[in-house]
């Protein structure tokens, strides 16, 4: 290596027209950017961006093409950008355009390939063949898991799990709607072979109310508490019905019928560039062989809501979206918050500056495909492409949220690393290997290669191969750990 290459450090350049390039390993002051010709000015770490030429103060600052803020002072190449020089450009007032693209599907790499499942009498197989307990209320959480933990589930039934919550009770009007449809949505998935609709018996959501929406689910069961006289009894009775009606093996189906959430959680810097692209390039392949891909986190959209808007063809879709991104951003606005106050401490230390780089990489999870659909909280996904699904940036909820639109696996991306998984398998996927070399009880896939250069379309490859594992039986780090739960979103007043 020569002195020139020892003071050389790599940088990456998104596109073009990008002002700033993320340095992979971190760089020195007097240290000069390879392929740039721009030395640092100051000390860089690694996932952290430098300006490439001069930003004026009140300047855009330009990554993956986009402005993800603005100057708060002039920058000067070399120099460190950061929240210490830009600041967001989001504001309270607020409007999008249309522009459809044109996008469409891509043609299928390859054949389709297929998983191993369970066939259901009613939607999608599932990839897992579990008995759920739902509680309609949050007083009976613990009770129901005491009663669970007694139960001996036949050897096909691989587990049985209780969805506990706080919510059900107390709660009025468009609250208590948002929790019903999140339970009902909940029932409706693959994952569960046979669901028991629980209660209380005194609460605001009347077990009644869930069976009218879940009338025509012939794998739901529904009992209150309070109306029976042995709990036990009436609890494993029904279990043990559902068990006999499930099947006990399972059977091939092509992997297009596994819908995917996409998801991102304890973000850095490096998850824009590696583990979120990955993650789209497998939602474009499962795209282009007739798949479903479920995406949420609506605050996480602003500032590159025009990303996703333009891949919208049909104009009802359009609207629908347009609405959701209002909704949250007068939701903030409702409670006096700013809407750009997003990126977490974690996030920032790790290199994300504003709220728009946050949405600018967190959109790449969805991949180029066409976006079908806007779901309510509940809504099921039937259209092929991506769907949008009503639900805030919180890791807990949005997983939640993806799995009751029908999410029979999560791929979660994450640069700083969190054990956190929702009901349905989670696959972690990490941004960076030191990650991955850390947390192995937590990470199931690295990405981290790709900021070496590994091809991503390879590399996409591999991930879906191992989500064809998974659907298949494989179990994540997330399962062999036993986490898995649920939250749900609530926005009204409690009693």
């Amino acid at each position: 290596m020569t002195l020139m290459e020892k003071n050389e450090v790599r940088c990456i350049l998104l596109k073009a027209e990008d002002s700033v390039a993320v340095l992979p390993e971190g760089g020195k002051a007097g240290q000069s950017l390879s392929g740039t010709g721009v030395v640092l000015r100051d000390d860089i770490p690694a996932g952290h961006k430098a300006a490439l030429r001069d930003i004026p103060r009140g300047g855009p600052v330009v990554k993956y093409g986009h402005p993800m803020g603005r100057a708060s002072r002039d920058i000067a190449p070399g120099e460190k950008v950061h929240v210490h020089n830009v600041e967001s450009a989001l504001r309270a007032e607020w409007s999008m355009d249309w522009n459809p693209s044109g996008a469409g599907f891509r043609e299928p790499a390859g054949p389709v390939p297929y998983f191993s499942g369970y066939a259901r009498e009613q939607g999608a197989p599932g990839i897992r063949n579990e008995l759920w307990i739902i509680p309609i209320v949050g007083c009976v959480n613990e009770y129901l898991k005491f009663l669970a933990d007694g139960y001996t589930p036949p050897p096909w039934i691989e587990k049985v799990r209780v969805l506990s919550h706080p919510y059900g009770c107390s709660q009025l009007g468009k609250d208590l709607d948002m929790t019903a449809a999140v339970l009902e949505g909940l029932a409706r998935n693959p994952c569960a072979a046979g669901v028991v609709v629980a209660g209380l018996g005194c609460e605001n959501l009347q077990r009644v109310f869930m069976e009218t929406r879940l009338s025509d689910l012939r794998k739901a069961r529904f009992f209150s508490l309070q109306e029976v006289d042995d709990d036990r009894q009436h609890l494993y009775g029904f279990l043990d019905e559902l068990a006999e009606a499930a099947p006990r093996a399972r059977t091939e189906f092509p992997l297009s019928e596994v819908t995917i959430g996409v998801k991102c959680g304890g973000s850095d810097g490096f998850s824009g560039l590696s583990a979120n692209p990955l993650v789209g390039e497998a939602a474009d392949m499962l795209c282009a062989w007739g798949g479903r891909v479920l995406a949420t986190e609506i605050p996480e959209m602003f500032g590159a809501e025009d990303v996703l808007a333009s891949r919208i063809s049909d104009e009802d879709v359009f609207r629908a979206f347009s609405g959701t991104i209002k909704w949250f951003r007068d939701y903030y606005d409702a409670h006096n918050q700013p809407v750009y106050e997003n990126p977490s401490p974690g996030n920032k230390d790790g290199g994300i500056t504003t709220l728009e780089e946050k949405s600018l990489g967190a959109v790449n999870k969805c991949g180029s495909a066409p976006v079908t659909g806007v779901l309510t909280m509940g809504a099921q996904a039937t259209r092929r492409g991506v769907s949008v699904v009503f639900g805030p940036g919180n890791d807990l909820i949005s997983a939640t949220v993806m799995a009751a639109s029908g999410a029979q696996v999560i791929l979660f991306t994450t640069g700083r690393g969190t054990p956190y998984s929702t009901v349905v398998p989670t696959i972690k996927i990490s941004s960076n290997t030191d990650l991955y070399n850390r947390k192995r009880g937590w990470i199931d896939f690295d990405a981290g290669p790709l900021l070496s250069g590994a091809d991503r379309k390879e590399t996409a490859a591999r991930l879906i191969s191992l989500l064809a594992e998974t659907a298949s039986g494989r179990l994540t780090r997330n399962e062999e750990n036993r986490t898995g739960e649920i939250a749900i979103f609530k926005d009204g007043v409690i009693l």
